[in-house]
């Protein structure tokens, strides 16, 4: 198998799409990330998969916090944004602080979560994160799937 063939497999699993924070000397920092999966439910906890060379990840595990805003399907341009390499990300974008971290209040999902652990995983780190506070509000929710952006087909128009 080359690594090519395994991305093509991957790109055809359907995957939430979220935008993970951190602060870091009162400064936001965020990326797009679509690694992300509930872990557990006693205690609460999320797993988000960072590239190793992430200057978002160095951030979360200096501080050993990090929120995570889950997007709506209408969110597409912010997915795109913070996918980018500018350091700007946050610039002409509503945010706010909340519990420390930037949320972007827009995003129908929000979880503050304190790391617990980083394991180790090829070019990523896997960080397991304890969720500390949770907010949501019912929307149909952004996903990635075949290297393009969608919904789940409950929310889809129907045509």
């Amino acid at each position: 198998m080359t690594e090519q063939d395994f991305r093509d497999l991957m790109a055809g699993v359907c995957a939430p799409v979220t935008v993970v924070t951190a602060t870091e000397n009162e400064a936001p920092h965020g990326a797009t990330v679509s690694a992300f999966a509930s872990l557990s439910l006693r205690p609460p906890m999320v797993s988000v998969a960072l590239d190793r060379g992430s200057g978002l990840l160095a951030r979360i595990l200096a501080t050993g916090r990090f929120g995570v805003n889950v997007l709506g399907a209408e969110q597409e341009p912010l997915a795109l944004r913070f996918a980018g390499r500018s350091a700007g990300r946050f610039a002409g974008v509503r945010w706010q602080y909340d519990h420390g971290l930037p949320r972007l209040p827009d995003a129908p999902g929000w979880l503050v979560c304190e790391l617990a652990s980083a394991v180790e995983g090829g070019d990523h780190l896997l960080l397991l994160g304890v969720v500390v506070h949770a907010r949501t509000a019912t929307a149909a929710p952004l996903v990635y799937g075949h290297r393009t952006f969608g919904t789940h087909s409950a929310f889809a128009p129907v045509a």
